[in-house]
């Protein structure tokens, strides 16, 4: 058995989920990888991005996002609300603020000290809904889904721009 490995850099936005279609990217890695029967799983090491696989959808909105995502979204806000206000989870306590404030770079999570960039338990929730990885199957060389079949990654943290890194990996023979 084979083993091929791919890291992708991705960049979030914030403000609002970013979604990112990863489908191109995960199939030149299989062709990449060599390997004709296996599987492919994309894994996302981020608490508050998810991998999921959906259809693609031809309808956007005017910021580019996919209907079906916007759905998505309007059901997970219905299930786990936007985080707006230091009371309405549990998530960030006391200890999880002094202990980022500790952080050598802490400015960069809490910019000027300010504990409202830390409001994201929303996002880490969802993310534990969408799962953190996605597997696929490999035959004949191909990634093995049908015509409409895609991959997305996605962050759920609308706090700020971040940059991304998810992981490809291909076994098989």
């Amino acid at each position: 058995m084979s083993v091929f490995k791919k890291k992708l850099t991705l960049t979030s936005h914030g403000g609002t989920p970013t979604f990112i279609n990863i489908t191109a990217e995960l199939r030149a890695a299989i062709e990449e990888s060599g390997i004709a029967e296996g599987i492919a799983t994309v894994i996302s090491p981020h608490t508050t991005c998810g991998v999921f696989f959906e259809e693609f959808v031809h309808d956007v909105d005017e910021t580019g996002t996919e209907f079906l995502q916007n759905d998505l979204n309007a059901v997970l806000e219905k299930i786990i609300p936007n985080q707006t206000g230091w009371n309405q989870y549990q998530y960030p306590g006391a200890e999880h603020y002094r202990a980022v404030e500790s952080w050598p770079d802490a400015d960069v999570y809490l910019p000027g000290g300010d504990r409202t960039a830390l409001w994201n338990c929303d996002a880490h929730l969802k993310a534990t809904l969408i799962g953190s990885s996605e597997t696929f199957e490999v035959a004949d060389g191909k990634l093995a889904v049908g015509t409409t079949g895609y991959c997305y990654f996605v962050d759920f943290d609308r706090t700020r721009s971040r940059t991304r890194k998810c992981t490809i990996v291909v076994m098989g023979e």
